[in-house]
């Protein structure tokens, strides 16, 4: 059974590790994340983002297919079905769906409409029982038009939407989705202490995990991120296990072809990730 992500981000905050959001793109990559999770006795959140959801059918489609496998697969961790970077209108979409969980990303709004659609998105969700995660952060840091520093947020203005009520903050401290460019400054650690200081016990979540030296993502969770979220990475190794398969001929040997051998190695691929990512944010025997 789905449950909302609240409860195993306290644990983590003051366990001082890291939940690990694994975004999901298909029943392969589901599969993976919650064997895994099971086979390391840790818990997870299943990130889907809207146009993850589109892909999959809507988020009715997922739904059914993730609470399918928990039961089938006899999944005992906690798993937590988390909607990332909800747009106002998806995130109520989301909340009929049975997700267990809902990012609202209104980091685009002015900081007063941000407020006030957060806590209209608190009230439904809450109701509900899903946990609620919101965004503060602005782009900082360009130089000749490529942005190194990535996102850093205003301290008050998280303490302003922490105050809300929602379970869980996403602040940006220098971090960006995707692949980080060579001029990257690093994670901004003065700043996420003082909106650590100022939100405390509120778990903080760190967005763009995906080619954060290990060293910072340690320093991180020490600073009180207990919310890290990978995609990239995993989208990366299952292209790369993908392409050495057909590389070798091997969808050309036997029934190599069947989708079922030619995606196994992907598959295999994204469990060796999420295993290493788990290790890394200390939540193996957790659950």
């Amino acid at each position: 059974m789905l449950v909302s992500a609240k409860e195993m981000l306290i644990k983590a905050k003051e366990g001082k590790y890291a939940v690990g959001q694994f975004n999901i793109n298909n029943l392969e990559w589901t599969k993976s994340i919650l064997q895994t999770a099971q086979e390391l006795n840790s818990p997870v959140i299943l990130g889907v983002s809207e146009g993850a959801g589109k892909y999959m059918c809507g988020y009715k489609t997922v739904v059914g297919m993730v609470n399918g496998m928990l039961e089938e697969m006899g999944i005992t961790v906690p798993v937590a079905l988390h909607l990332d970077h909800g747009s106002y209108e998806h995130a109520f979409k989301v909340i009929e769906a049975g997700f267990s969980s809902v990012m609202f990303d209104g980091s685009h709004y002015d900081i007063n409409e941000n407020i006030e659609k957060t806590k209209e998105i608190i009230k439904i969700a809450h109701e509900k029982g899903l946990s609620v995660e919101a965004e503060v952060g602005s782009i900082g840091g360009e130089e000749d038009g490529v942005i190194g520093g990535g996102e850093v947020a205003d301290v008050n203005e998280c303490k302003m939407i922490a105050d809300l009520g929602v379970d869980m903050l996403a602040a940006g401290i220098g971090n960006i989705h995707g692949k980080y460019p060579a001029n990257w400054q690093g994670l901004r650690f003065d700043v996420l202490e003082k909106i650590s200081e100022a939100t405390n016990p509120m778990p903080l979540v760190l967005h763009g995990g995906t080619g954060i030296p290990a060293d910072m993502i340690k320093k991180a969770i020490s600073l009180g991120v207990s919310k890290i979220n990978v995609n990239t990475e995993c989208q990366l190794s299952f292209a790369d296990a993908t392409r050495k398969y057909i590389e070798a001929g091997k969808d050309l040997e036997g029934k190599g072809f069947d989708p079922r051998k030619l995606l196994a190695p992907g598959a295999e691929a994204i469990k060796a990730t999420v295993k290493e990512k788990m290790e890394l944010f200390g939540s193996v025997n957790k659950a």
